[in-house]
Order: structure tokens, then sequence, then C-alpha cells
């Protein structure tokens, strides 16, 4: 009777769980018991879902150079020096895409890689996976 005193909510669905557990069994036994009130006024599922914890780290929403790839257009709404690209139609005085090059800062690889490039845009992230070139050209 004492445990019912400090614990209040074992007087429902869990109680049994006390009195019929073997003392000699090592593996606890877990029973669930769903009554009105824990599931609603009818006793079906709860209308709202529970959100568990979780230890995944976010998903970084991307920006929008993140989701330039090549053959897409874009200008650059900042400067020289803090670009801030924005895809739009090709047409004159756009930049084309011919090359993201995936996990990199080096702009000078699209020298090599995309010749015919004659600017670049180098995204550098804190976490180098996500760090990205774009190989571009001045569309007249």
């Amino acid at each position: 009777m004492v445990v019912l005193l400090l614990c209040p909510c074992l007087v429902g669905g869990g109680w049994f769980l006390l009195a019929s557990r073997d003392g000699d069994d090592p593996a606890p036994r877990a029973v669930a018991s769903a009554s009105p009130t824990e599931n609603g006024p009818t006793g079906n599922a709860p209308t709202e879902p529970t959100v568990e914890p979780t230890t995944d780290e976010p998903t970084p929403t991307p920006t929008r150079a993140e989701q330039i790839v090549r053959g897409d257009c874009v200008v650059n709404d900042g400067t020289a020096s803090d670009a801030d690209l924005r895809k739009v139609p090709c047409g004159p005085n756009t930049y084309e895409v011919l090359l993201r090059i995936p996990a990199s800062t080096n702009g000078d690889r699209c020298k090599s890689l995309a010749p015919e490039s004659n600017a670049n845009y180098v995204h550098d992230n804190s976490v180098d996976l996500f760090d990205y070139v774009l190989c571009l050209r001045k569309r007249s």
C-alpha cells in the first residue's frame, strides 16, 4: 500500500505489472495498457503526434547558391568580395554555371576543369564536405 501512496500512477494499468511480476525472471516484461484518458476520450490513438527526442543533427536548409547546378544562370546580388548569387533565367549579363566542384574551395581548379570559364564562386562552409566551387562564364 505504501507504493500506491508514493506513485499514484501505478494504480491504473501498471499496478498489475508489479503484482504479477515474477521475482526470478531476470528480464522485465513491458505491457502496454490503454485508458480513455491517455489516448483521447474514445480510447483511440492520440490525435496529436508525440515528438521523441533525437540525436540526429538537423539537416541544413540549402541556401540559394547551394541549389545552383550546372547549366543554371545566376546574377550576383552582393559584391565581388561578398557574393550573393541568385538563380535567374539565362540571358545577357548573367553568369552560366559551367561546372560545380564539390568539397573544394580552390577556385583555380576552374582554369583546368572548365577552361571556358571566366569567373568563379567559392563557397567555404565550416564543414568541408559542404564546400564547393562554381565555375562561371559571363554571358553577353
